[in-house]
């Protein structure tokens, strides 16, 4: 178990790139999320927030929060390392994405996810994929499991 005081949660930088992309490929074959290739990380850096020791070293969690549209956006790529789950930093993460969104003036955020249940104990609730605009299905087009998406669509209204 990682001391909470030894953790905090901050913006992305470039150097992060690398183990936040062995993170969620670690978590992808677990089957608790899709991959997302080095491009897709270095083209949407700014969207990151991650879980990282005080005193250095490698980054233990992420989280990112992407603009789908002007009103809408998204929590995605949700991942802490196994030696941090259970300990609340999954739900702090998705919670400094929900903040960012508020600052933006982005009031409903969604996820596509296989982690319901940790989800609705936010407060997010299932909703139909139909709902969701056809701006985010762009990026549907170019997921493995398109169009047989076997994720969850769930949204919070702030």
């Amino acid at each position: 178990m990682t001391e909470p005081s030894a953790i905090y949660i901050r913006k992305a930088r470039i150097q992060d790139v690398r183990t936040i992309h062995g993170l969620l490929m670690d978590c992808s074959k677990q089957g608790l999320l899709l991959p997302r290739s080095y491009n897709q990380l270095y083209s949407h850096l700014r969207d990151f927030f991650v879980l990282a020791p005080s005193q250095g070293g490698a980054i233990l969690g992420c989280c990112a929060l992407s603009i789908a549209w002007e009103d809408l956006a998204e929590v995605r790529s949700l991942a802490v390392a196994s030696e941090c789950r259970g300990q609340g930093w999954g739900r702090r993460l998705v919670e400094a994405c929900l903040s960012d969104a508020i600052t933006l003036g982005i009031y409903r955020v969604f996820t596509l996810t296989y982690q319901a249940t940790f989800f609705e104990r936010i407060g997010f609730q299932v909703v139909s994929k139909d709902n969701l605009p056809q701006k985010v299905w762009a990026d549907c087009l170019h997921c493995p499991k398109f169009p047989d998406c076997d994720e969850i669509a769930m949204a919070i209204d702030m």
